[in-house]
C-alpha cells in the first residue's frame, strides 16, 4: 500500500460510485482488497436512504449490525454524505425535494498500520430537486469514518 492511500480512499469510493467497482480498481489497482457494495435509492424520506444503505451494507456483509461500533460508523459516513448531497440541510421531503441516488460503500484500512483500523467512506451520486421529472439537478457527497 503506498503511503499516499489514505489521501485516496475517499476518490476511489467517489469513483465507485460514478461508474462501477471493475472500473475504479482500473483506476486505483491497491484497493483490491477493500470491500465494496453498492446500490440505488430514491425517496423524499431520508430516513429510507439511510435504512436502504444500512440494509445494503448488512446483507452484503460490509457490516455486521449486531455490533454497535459498525453500525454506528456507517450511520455517521451516511449522514456526513448525505450533508454533500443537500447542501447541509437534511431534508427532503418536508421541502418538496426528492432524490434518486447511486451509492457505494466501501470498507478498509487505507493507512499503512493495521495499528489504524478499518474506516468506512459511502458516497452517493445522483438527483435531488423538485418531485417533478426534469426539475432536478446532480449532487454528490462523501462521508468517511473510522471503524
Amino acid at each position: 500500500m503506498t503511503q499516499s492511500t489514505h489521501r485516496e480512499f475517499g476518490k476511489f469510493t467517489t469513483l465507485v460510485a460514478l461508474t462501477d467497482e471493475e472500473t475504479a480498481l482500473r483506476i486505483l489497482p491497491h484497493f483490491k482488497s477493500f470491500k465494496v457494495m453498492t446500490g440505488k435509492v430514491g425517496s423524499m424520506d431520508l430516513s429510507k436512504v439511510i435504512s436502504s444503505v444500512e440494509t445494503a451494507a448488512k446483507r452484503g456483509g460490509l457490516i455486521n449490525g449486531d455490533i454497535y461500533r459498525e453500525t454506528h460508523s456507517l450511520y455517521h459516513a451516511i449522514l456526513e454524505a448525505l450533508q454533500g448531497v443537500t447542501r447541509g440541510d437534511l431534508s427532503v421531503g418536508e421541502i418538496m425535494r426528492t432524490v434518486g441516488l447511486r451509492f457505494a460503500i466501501v470498507r478498509g484500512n487505507p493507512y499503512g498500520s493495521d495499528d489504524e483500523g478499518e474506516w468506512l467512506a459511502v458516497c452517493f451520486y445522483g438527483t435531488i430537486g423538485a418531485p417533478i421529472r426534469g426539475k432536478e439537478h446532480e449532487a454528490l457527497g462523501l462521508g468517511i469514518n473510522h471503524i
